[in-house]
């Protein structure tokens, strides 16, 4: 996975494609990587997402001086380099988040961790897992180690800070990484933690290793 940590990342904008959003009285989404999209908004990872009206005063002409950062909100950090906007977010996160929670594929933004995935059959294997003493944190690890995807997030060294949420870009990948991963795990288990011999395996813990083949 590719980390997007918006303390560091700029957003770079063309000038002209974002006037036109702003002028267009249509709802429009910014993307992580600088795209301004109006369809399958709930689909992306957003950075931004809302409507201008054209009877506001907020609404621009190329030949008027602008104000990006009143036009997108206070919490943007806003630079005009010349047809290039440079966008820096990271004080936007708690709004990032409202963005982005419902679709993104886990979410790593409170001191609770991670409680499920969003995809049907990933979240079979991780309510699966648990009964292995397999977290989903472990889960997430192998996806953001091997998976494509995306974890935007905003971290910090000092004071630690970290929030993030998981867009993974290929479902059917990230799936069967975790199956062979909890399996391995699984026949480990039975085969060598007397906590799971075969024959003390509970009615849970034997459906569990039936769902990965470990039996």
């Amino acid at each position: 996975m590719k980390k997007f940590n918006l303390f560091n990342e700029i957003i770079i904008l063309q000038r002209t494609e974002l006037l036109n959003a702003i002028n267009s009285n249509k709802e429009f989404a910014i993307t992580y990587d600088g795209n301004i999209i109006y369809e399958n908004l709930d689909s992306n990872a957003l950075i931004y997402r809302g409507t201008i009206t054209q009877h506001s005063s907020a609404a621009l002409t190329p030949q008027k001086s602008l104000s990006f950062s009143e036009l997108l909100g206070n919490n943007y950090r806003v630079v005009e380099d010349e047809e290039r906007i440079l966008i820096k977010a990271a004080a936007a996160w708690q709004d990032i988040i409202g963005l982005n929670i419902k679709h993104c594929d886990y979410d790593d933004t409170t001191a609770d961790g991670i409680a499920e995935f969003l995809d049907t059959e990933l979240e079979d294997i991780g309510w699966q897992a648990t009964e292995f003493n397999i977290k989903y944190r472990e889960l997430v690890d192998v996806i953001e180690k091997e998976c494509d995807g995306l974890l935007l997030c905003i971290e910090q060294e000092e004071p630690y800070q970290f929030s993030g949420m998981g867009f993974i870009f290929d479902h059917k990948t990230a799936r069967k990484r975790l199956f062979e991963f909890c399996k391995s795990i699984a026949i480990d288990k039975i085969k060598n933690d007397p906590d799971f011999k075969k024959e003390h395996l509970s009615d849970d813990e034997e459906e569990a290793a039936t769902f990965f083949g470990a039996l």
